[in-house]
């Protein structure tokens, strides 16, 4: 989501020989949800639970998410192209196979997906913008919630981390104001390893807020 930096030589043969097989390739009917999931399941070679991280930064979050989810497709949707450099080589190096990148935007991506079809969502210390003239760029929002929770299968969960306080305090509001999810303030996530965002925070002596709402309903536990 903050997108800085170049691709180290590593991440650049990563990109060259792993991302083809990666990277996930949907149809140009984007109007189609029902094509975009069966592109989904043809990607992954089978149907099963989905989860995405969006904007996965070094993809370690996606990776540990992954792991502990063997059963899940796991896909993380950025367009930053050294974080796919770094994800790929994480996915190389810990032999994951249940992993696939969605190259564009957070909220065309959710547009595309089918209502109630994502078992889980992460979105971990998203661009803040902090400059009051910049809100309007943020990625949560009113319409990412609502988006959000429209996607979220019953059950689904979505997890958020922000290290600004008034950032995270838009998030809850556009949360809380979607009556299917519930939540809040939570603990810090087993799966979500420290980013350089994150330390860089710390360091510079801003809390870190995790937060974490379910959507009602009967679904998958």
């Amino acid at each position: 989501m903050r997108h800085r930096g170049r691709a180290t030589a590593a991440q650049t043969r990563a990109l060259e020989s792993l991302l083809p097989r990666f990277l996930l390739r949907l149809p140009q009917n984007e109007r189609n949800a029902e094509q975009t999931a069966r592109c989904l399941d043809d990607a992954f070679g089978r149907r099963a639970s989905l989860a995405i991280e969006i904007g996965f930064g070094n993809g370690n979050a996606l990776v540990a998410l992954a792991q502990a989810h063997p059963d899940w497709n796991c896909i993380g949707v950025d367009v930053y192209r050294p974080g796919f450099g770094a994800l790929l080589l994480a996915c190389e190096r810990e032999e994951v196979a249940n992993v696939r990148i969605a190259d564009g935007h957070a909220q065309a991506f959710l547009d595309r997906l089918p209502e109630a079809s994502l078992r889980h969502i992460s979105v971990f210390f998203p661009d803040p913008w902090p400059k009051k003239r910049h809100h309007k760029r943020r990625l949560v929002n009113a319409q990412f919630a609502h988006r959000a929770a429209t996607c979220l299968a019953p059950n689904g969960r979505i997890l958020l981390a922000t290290d600004w306080p008034e950032y995270a305090q838009s998030m809850r509001e556009a949360l809380d104001a979607i009556p299917t999810l519930h939540g809040g303030p939570a603990p810090r996530p087993n799966l979500r390893p420290t980013t350089p965002f994150e330390a860089k925070a710390l360091a510079e002596g801003r809390p870190i807020t995790d937060l974490a709402y379910c959507k009602e309903g009967a679904g998958p536990q």
